[in-house]
């Protein structure tokens, strides 16, 4: 008679780059930021008018905004507001550009990609094949939404 065994005992644990993580300490929440921001005024200077970078727990969120491109025939009265309550708007509304996850190494985080087609941040692997790669290639990717 054969033994049994639950799945569990049988598959050897396997990390899961898009689950867990730990809280980001406020030193490397500092450092981090700085690093974005620096790689981003070096790489992407006039695609966009300023950065959101927030952290929540284990979590690194990167927005953009931009100046909205509204063509002068734009229909503003449909939508009962002016043309500069539209434009301001537009300017306040940030374009989720990705969500970095944390696991002790500020140099190997997971990138989640903001897909708008489902409205929520998809698991995505760096150019170099791997799960993990820094804020900065993280940036470089989601940077497409600012092309």
């Amino acid at each position: 008679m054969s033994a049994l065994y639950r799945s569990s005992e049988m598959s050897p644990w396997v990390k899961d780059p898009h689950s867990g993580g730990v809280k980001i300490p406020p030193a490397v929440q500092e450092r981090v930021k700085q690093r974005i921001l620096n790689y981003a005024a070096a790489n992407y200077a006039g695609k966009y008018t300023r950065l959101g970078i927030r952290f929540r727990s284990q979590f690194c969120y990167v927005d953009a905004y931009t100046e909205p491109d509204v063509p002068l025939d734009f229909p503003f009265k449909e939508l009962r507001v002016s043309r500069e309550e539209y434009l301001e708007q537009r300017r306040n509304t940030p374009l989720h550009l990705c969500r970095l996850r944390y696991f002790s190494d500020e140099e190997a985080w997971t990138l989640g990609f903001y897909a708008y087609s489902s409205e929520k941040y998809e698991p995505c692997m760096f150019r170099n094949g791997s799960f993990y790669g820094t804020p900065e290639e993280a940036f470089a990717i989601s940077s497409m939404y600012l092309e």
